[in-house]
């Protein structure tokens, strides 16, 4: 026997042998490695079925976001537009009310420059009125020294108190 040539005996058990593990295999070994390989293939279909949808909702999300950010950026827009407006209405406000107030103070202060003057000129005419009687005394003294003088005095002062 050599070992290059094979005996026929050797030939028809291993001829058996492989039937039998070939019939083996088929009835048990294959359905469970086809089995396998089928549900391996179909979780790779899941898998890509699942990614694409995944690919389909970032899509999506990106659509999602942007229009979030657009929206945002309006809403920014119309905050700073209210908030620019409120900052003019409240600037004006305080402009209008600085211009009431300064008017008030304003009208205040003539009022009293008023009152002051009117007052100075009442110390002015006291003083005046003080003076001139002051005068009209020393005068009317010495012409009042004089009795027939006095009498004719006192009659003029009389017929013009009358009329």
């Amino acid at each position: 026997m050599s070992l290059v040539t094979p005996d026929f005996g050797l030939l028809v058990w291993m001829t058996v042998i492989f039937a039998i593990l070939f019939f083996i295999l088929a009835k048990f070994g294959f359905p469970i490695i086809t089995g396998m390989v089928n549900k391996r293939s179909e979780y790779i279909g899941k898998s890509l079925e699942s990614a694409r949808e995944a690919q389909q909702q970032l899509a999506h999300l990106s659509d999602e976001q942007q229009r979030l950010i657009e929206e945002t950026k309006r809403e920014q827009s119309r905050i700073l537009n209210e908030a620019a407006q409120t900052r003019d209405d409240i600037l004006a406000e305080a402009r209008q009310q600085a211009r009431s107030e300064a008017q008030a103070i304003l009208s205040q202060a003539k009022q009293d420059i008023e009152a002051e003057r009117e007052s100075a000129l009442r110390d002015v005419r006291r003083q005046v009125a003080e003076l001139s009687v002051d005068v009209a005394e020393k005068l009317l003294r010495g012409s009042l020294s004089d009795a027939e003088k006095s009498d004719v005095l006192v009659g003029k002062l009389i017929d013009e108190a009358r009329r």
